[in-house]
């Protein structure tokens, strides 16, 4: 029989070591795994967090081993190229940082023995990803596994899988299950029990058979409903030989059908299941991507708290424990690669490559309904033959190993509308950042009224949008000032368009939790992206994330908004409440302020500011308490303060009339000679961006779609970004630059 040895603890690990030592050095530390080596430099700013190669090693005793003819080492996830080497002998490359993959340590196993993997997270053309908004995190930081077998087992050397693939189709009432196991080494003489479990695992069918497929009716079948009624069975295999079991595995699976309309939106088991929701990314404060199942689980459980029926596992493949999750909890998933923001053409086979993986080692789960091809893709023109040949492979690639589900990709704000590369999918979903990257947040709704209309039968839907948050707080919520007021405000907005657009058939928030990007320098809090509903260390649900729970959640709850902006300044303050319940009573030192009543669940109450005041919202058997106070002066802790800027607003001189660094990005290309100053600067950049002529592959000519989106921001606020494509500047080339605008005039409001 199958055992599985996990091999998590007590190894050595040293950093910059490519080439594994004969023997464990003892001065190398000591880790347990999950394990990376960048927790903590990964999330700390300043883009420059260790990427390199770095070595584990362990001893090994096979008399400590189960006895058995066969030993694989699974590797769950190393980030994002590793090697594996037995006493010195190299025997397996792997490219890509997010699969299971496994290797045959039978014939190199000795009675000592010494386990090395190499894991290398440095960059490489061939590998994806390479250019992100996000931390590539090093380290063998999923479970590390020894599995022994019989000489006769299921599969284990087909891209990771799981050896045994579930296809159920609903017909009625019932439901038809066709099984296929992948056998290695058969002999003649050897069967497969193949047996079907309900939800508590009483066994409802059985056969054996000497091949190796199987067909079973399940009459009158429980359907997986989404989060109403997460329904799994499970099918168990054995390969059998006199009557002994040599081999054995199982997986869940879920009965159920969907389709998408371009005009109804996704359809569960015949009927509108709206699929609002959220992307997550796998990281957490000071523990990088080395998530324990504990950490899988909150997440699921504030995802679940949110309301949320749907998320996108972005942008690469998640941990085995978190799909298994989401099929237990109802949640519908799109699952992708992280073929993400910049095409390489030298990356092709690892696309395909991780398409596979995730495909073969994905299929059985009921919750993921959509393969995504790509993230933003087109980032640098969407019209390179290399590209759309690239993602008519992975298309076809896709159809080809699962003819269950459909493809997608999520586009980038600018990619036309009327893109050849839109036609390659099944259904298509874009990114858009209006009202925070440039334009405001009413151009959302029109923009996929827009689509829709252009391309009635194409579904279509929203993969991306948010704004960031930290605990900064103002009464004049403002684009782009980060305070966790515009960032109530531009979930409120587009909570109101996207959710009220049947035909969008899927939403998906930018992001549920903050996370990690090493490059990031703005908002005050360097190293991460924060346009998560939670913070990265899930200890504090932002404002927005109540507003969605209004919306989606049928748990009844209060909640006051503001309760980290107590100094107040105004004479009469603005109080936000949600509540997905009809009615909110506010009461300020017991004194009550009035009912309102929300069809949206947004309840605003004008609230006299007056020394210190206790607010109390209640709703039925709801309540929720918080407090304001009334200071002369606006309290400085609360105004964003960049940490570590290499040149802050207040330090650019400014002169009346003219452009500065202080200027928002549009105003400076309305004008002729900022145009030109910009445009020079590209140039300047191109070698940084990794381009020619074109900036970094970007054609300047072509950008109306870029500018549009970052037309809102500060140019002092861009130059700080652009450290997510390792681009930085001095203090001096800022000045420099400044003081070139300061001659400009200023377009005229």
């Amino acid at each position: 029989m199958r055992t599985i040895v996990n091999l998590n603890r007590k190894w050595a690990f040293a950093k910059g070591v490519a080439q594994p030592p004969v023997e464990i050095p003892e001065l190398w530390n000591l880790v347990n795994l999950p394990h990376t080596w960048n927790a903590i430099d990964g999330q700390d700013g300043g883009g420059d967090y260790y990427r390199g190669t770095c070595c584990y090693m362990k001893p090994i005793q096979k008399q400590e081993l189960p006895q058995t003819d066969r030993y694989y080492l699974e590797i769950r996830g190393a980030n994002s190229s590793a090697d594996v080497y037995m006493n010195g002998k190299h025997l397996a490359h792997h490219d890509g940082g997010y699969s299971t993959w496994r290797v045959d340590l039978t014939d190199a196993l000795e009675n000592e023995n010494v386990l090395a993997i190499t894991v290398d997270n440095s960059p490489n053309q061939q590998v994806y990803p390479q250019m992100a908004d996000f931390t590539f995190y090093g380290g063998l930081y999923r479970d590390v596994n020894l599995i022994c077998v019989n000489e006769s087992h299921f599969d284990l050397d087909y891209y990771g899988g799981p050896g045994i693939m579930v296809t159920p189709t609903v017909n009625g009432a019932d439901a038809q299950v066709e099984v296929s196991v992948f056998l290695s080494n058969a002999r003649l003489g050897q069967s497969v029990r193949f047996t079907l479990l309900d939800a508590e695992g009483a066994q409802i069918a059985q056969q054996e058979c000497k091949d190796t497929k199987a067909s079973f009716l399940i009459p009158g079948v429980h359907m997986w409903n989404g989060r109403k009624d997460p329904y799994l069975y499970t099918c168990r295999a054995q390969l059998v030989e006199d009557d002994k079991v040599l081999d054995e595995i199982s997986t869940p699976f879920g009965c159920r059908f969907f389709s998408i309309d371009p005009d109804r939106g996704f359809l569960l088991n015949g009927q509108e299941y709206p699929l609002r929701g959220v992307s997550r990314h796998q990281d957490r404060w000071d523990v990088g991507n080395a998530l324990l199942p504990e950490h899988h689980i909150e997440d699921m459980d504030l995802i679940c708290e949110m309301g949320a029926t749907t998320i996108r596992l972005a942008h690469y493949q998640h941990d085995q424990f978190f799909y298994d999750l989401c099929d237990q909890r109802g949640q519908v998933i799109w699952a992708e690669i992280p073929y993400i923001s910049q095409h390489m053409p030298t990356g092709r086979e690892n696309t395909v490559s991780q398409m596979k993986e995730l495909i073969v080692q994905n299929y059985n789960h009921p919750s993921i309904v959509v393969w995504g091809l790509s993230n933003e893709i087109t980032m640098k023109g969407a019209e390179d033959p290399d590209l759309l040949e690239n993602h008519r492979i992975l298309n076809e690639l896709c159809h080809e190993l699962d003819k269950t589900r459909l493809t997608t990709m999520a586009c980038v704000s600018p990619c036309p509308i009327d893109s050849s590369i839109l036609e390659i999918p099944d259904v298509l979903s874009y990114n858009h950042y209006f009202g925070w990257y440039g334009g405001d947040t009413s151009m959302n709704g029109p923009w996929f009224d827009k689509f829709h209309a252009k391309h009635p039968k194409l579904p279509i839907g929203c993969s991306e949008y948010g704004c960031e948050a930290l605990n900064w707080h103002t009464s004049n919520p403002q684009q782009g000032d980060y305070t966790e007021e515009y960032q109530a405000y531009y979930h409120e907005e587009l909570i109101r368009q996207l959710f009220s657009r049947k035909y969008l058939w899927a939403t998906h928030v930018w992001n549920m939790f903050d996370f990690g990007c090493d490059a990031r320098n703005e908002g005050g809090e360097n190293g991460q992206n924060h346009k998560g509903l939670v913070t990265i260390d899930r200890k504090y649900k932002k404002d927005s994330f109540y507003a969605y729970k209004a919306w989606l959640s049928d748990e009844p709850f209060v909640h006051l908004c503001g309760k980290r902006y107590v100094d107040r300044v105004e004479d009469v303050t603005k109080v936000t409440v949600y509540s997905n319940l009809p009615s909110v009573e506010l009461f300020a030192n017991g004194v009550s302020l009035g009912v309102q009543e929300a069809p949206d669940h947004f309840f605003y109450f004008q609230v006299p500011n007056s020394g210190s005041t206790h607010l109390t919202a209640v709703s039925g058997d709801c309540r929720d308490e918080s407090v304001i106070r009334k200071v002369d002066t606006f309290n400085e802790a609360y105004r964003l303060r960049e940490k570590n800027a290499i040149l802050n607003w207040f330090d650019i001189t400014e002169v009346e009339g003219h452009l500065s660094l202080n200027s928002k990005f549009g105003d400076i290309m309305a004008t002729l000679q900022g145009k030109m100053v910009l445009m020079g600067l590209f140039a300047k950049l191109a070698p940084k961006l990794g381009g020619g002529a074109k900036g970094g592959g970007f054609d300047l000519g072509g950008m109306s779609g870029i500018m549009e989106m970052l037309s809102g921001f500060t140019l002092i606020r861009l130059t700080g970004m652009m450290g997510t494509m390792n681009v930085s500047f001095t203090k001096e080339e800022l000045l420099d630059l400044n003081a070139k605008l300061n001659k400009i005039k200023a377009p005229k409001a």
